[in-house]
């Protein structure tokens, strides 16, 4: 499931700085004012290698049939030079360039120009203009929540087309996959620049930028809080989910028909990475709304963090199972196929009702039944940096009485399903579970160390009643 969102509500985390009888302490949840040489080196290191990286893995199954070690094994025996590699890389073309701007259009426009009708026929569907958390200047963004509606509508389009209308091949994104990479750095490298320079010369709110001094940290972390053009395009929100997360089902849908192509059939574990990656991607834009009170929006700062990586690192290292199957199809036994389907969807489950368990405990204030009964907790309270105390209640029961992230070990569990579909012949498919537990396993230890200067000996009550961070009894 998708690594670039963070699953927590802006409750937990709206003051930076606060006391709790221990004395005072500075929690910052969104990026930082002064930048240490850890960070800066981790800065420089992601801005240097990380477009490398997801070069690399493209490249080695492009070239390698997806072995990540054969090319170093080439290069470091004489076999063959950079440039012979280099030199075999599709350039950019101008199919490429008509395709992503045609591509990144649409999304403009269905994002801006047609309100949501979902919500109106869909019973639960939150949808329309919404309102986003309190922004650190004291403004409340309005938004237009269409996610659902313009990804129905592009995959409308995508089989129409594939069935009726044979404009272009459903396979025009694989075949022009490396192509389309390059419109995708370019795209995110302008989008980061342009938003660093509109916030130094035409902010959409001064008093929600943030300046460090350092060029490096403030380009790749941001500088403006909610970049906007007019009332209605939100950087953030526009990139963190339209151009990569609309996409990622069609370019598992066009991975898909080049199996069809290529070998005359669909394998089971095409089918079963398309369709549980496919309720990952439905999961998100049905619940768009509730995003507005994650950390992607009421936190982030909008760098190239979030418009490079929503951009190129997404929707090209999240979607390597399906690129990892076009080149080996591998058709599962009965047994493995249902196996790994309910572990995906098993993941899903405690994902989502983890998720949902805390959102109704927040907005009843507890006063709603977990499991049958109602939900224990723990009061607790800090002090803001004005002097004011504020009173909080921190969950024990239900999937929160397991552990207290139990939302990511759904996340995991998912995340390993997309990965076992594809066997155990290469390591490449298996990128995005290592991926995903060190950043997760990161987010805990981040979180937490926060979370306790926050609450104080409250937070050592409430580790003490629930123990462990992913997995009930290990970890």
């Amino acid at each position: 499931m998708a690594a670039h969102q963070e699953k927590k509500t802006s409750e937990e985390r709206k003051h930076k700085s606060t006391q709790n009888g221990t004395g005072t302490s500075q929690v910052q949840w969104g990026r930082a004012w002064e930048v240490d040489w850890f960070s800066l080196a981790s800065i420089l290191f992601l801005l240097m290698f990380a477009p490398l990286i997801v070069y690399y893995f493209i490249m080695c199954c492009d070239q390698y049939q997806c072995s990540l070690t054969d090319p170093l094994t080439d290069l470091l025996t004489g076999k063959k030079h950079l440039s012979d590699i280099w030199n075999k890389t599709p350039t950019l073309t101008y199919r490429a360039v008509g395709i992503y701007t045609l591509w990144v259009a649409l999304q403009v426009v269905l994002y801006m120009f047609i309100p949501d009708f979902c919500h109106k026929f869909l019973p639960g569907y939150v949808g329309g203009v919404q309102e986003g958390a309190v922004t650190p200047a004291g403004v409340v963004n309005k938004y237009e929540i269409n996610g659902l509606q313009a990804w129905i509508i592009t995959h409308v389009l995508w089989f129409a087309n594939a069935y009726y209308f044979h404009w272009f091949s459903p396979t025009i994104i694989f075949d022009n996959w490396i192509p389309l990479l390059w419109c995708a750095n370019i795209l995110g490298y302008a989008v980061s620049t342009f938003a660093m320079i509109k916030g130094y010369f035409f902010p959409t709110n001064a008093k929600d930028c943030k300046f460090t001094g350092n060029f490096f940290y403030d380009y790749m972390m941001g500088i403006e809080f909610n970049p906007r053009i007019g009332k209605w395009f939100d950087f953030k929100l526009f990139f963190n989910g339209r151009p990569g997360i609309v996409a990622w089902t069609l370019i598992n849908l066009s991975y898909a028909a080049k199996q069809q192509e290529l070998y005359g059939h669909i394998t089971n574990s095409m089918v079963l990475v398309n369709v549980l990656q496919g309720i990952y991607v439905l999961d998100f834009f049905w619940n768009e709304a509730w995003y507005l009170k994650t950390i992607d929006i009421c936190h982030d700062h909008f760098g190239w963090y979030l418009g490079w990586g929503d951009c190129v690192w997404l929707p090209y290292l999240y979607t390597l199972q399906g690129l990892y199957l076009v080149y080996h199809p591998l058709q599962l036994g009965t047994a493995h196929a249902a196996g790994i389907l309910m572990l995906g969807l098993i993941g899903y489950y405690i994902f989502r009702m983890t998720n949902h368990q805390k959102d109704l405990f927040r907005r009843t204030n507890g006063n709603c039944k977990i499991w049958g009964k109602k939900p224990e907790y723990i009061e607790c309270s800090y002090m803001s940096v004005d002097g004011t105390k504020y009173h909080s209640k921190l969950m024990t029961s239900g999937f929160w009485g397991w552990a207290r992230h139990f939302n990511y070990t759904g996340d995991l569990m998912g995340s390993l399903a997309y990965c076992l579909a594809c066997g155990f012949e290469h390591i490449l498919p298996y990128f995005y579970i290592v991926y995903m537990t060190i950043l997760l396993t990161h987010r805990c230890i981040r979180d937490e160390h926060r979370c306790s200067s926050k609450y104080g000996k409250d937070w050592s009550r409430y580790t003490a009643a629930v123990p462990y961070r992913l997995i009930p009894g290990v970890f």
